[in-house]
């Protein structure tokens, strides 16, 4: 029963909550969908965390969705064991990238007292999420090796079970601790993107990933203090 909520019954609530919110925050204030630079307090340990990071998980969320949308295509190009070790170390080392640019991030914001002053409840709550998401997929494909394979036959078929409105959460109720908890942990951040500065992604901001850092001025009202950076 307990498999069934969290796996079944959760992920439905997750995207309902995430779209209803994110569709209102959109329409009633578009301008929070920003990332809320905080460079112009400090920029030059903002751009070694963030660079990696934003490299790092953006080619490993793009590895996630291929294997969702073209299971057979990863099945067929992991037939030959070397492209298939040559999947697995990438794919290790873009977590690595991540997992390195995201500490650099939070030193920064614990350590930079100004930073620091404007930190929010909110991305303290996201930066626990995120450091628990890339730590538990980090030691996933250390301790649980060739996920690439074993994706494609338990979390492929899990995720499309949902989206055909037909659950089999037992696909992915046996599978080890640290994946089962990378899997709720994304539900859970997913279900609290709506509030928090991660909102800008879903405007697709690649241009940031090749553009020069700005400076980015804050004016916001006080009552909309929890999404400050």
């Amino acid at each position: 029963m307990s498999d069934f909520i969290l796996f079944a019954g959760l992920p439905y609530v997750v995207v309902v909550l995430a779209v209803v919110v994110s569709v209102y925050r959109f329409t009633s204030n578009r301008y929070s969908f920003s990332s809320l630079s905080s460079q112009f307090l400090e920029g030059r340990r903002l751009f070694w965390g963030s660079a990696p990071f934003h490299y790092g998980i953006l080619t490993i969320l793009a590895g996630h969705l291929v294997a969702f949308l073209f299971p057979r295509s990863i099945v067929w190009f992991n037939g030959v064991p070397i492209r298939l070790y040559v999947l697995e170390i990438a794919a290790l080392a873009f977590g690595l990238l991540t997992l390195v640019g995201l500490v650099l991030l939070i030193h920064r914001r614990l350590t930079n007292q100004r930073v620091h002053a404007v930190t929010s409840k909110m991305d303290v709550v996201l930066l626990v999420l995120l450091l628990t998401m890339v730590v538990s997929g980090t030691y996933t494909a250390v301790f649980h090796r060739w996920g690439s394979a074993w994706f494609v036959h338990t979390a492929t078929p899990y995720l499309w079970s949902l989206v055909r409105f037909s659950p089999e959460p037992e696909l992915v109720a046996s599978l080890p601790l640290a994946v089962r908890l990378h899997i709720l942990n994304a539900w859970v951040l997913i279900a609290i993107i709506p509030f928090t500065r991660l909102v800008h992604f879903l405007i697709v901001p690649f241009g940031y990933l090749w553009r020069p850092y700005q400076l980015v001025i804050w004016n916001r009202r006080k009552h909309e203090g929890d999404l400050l950076p």
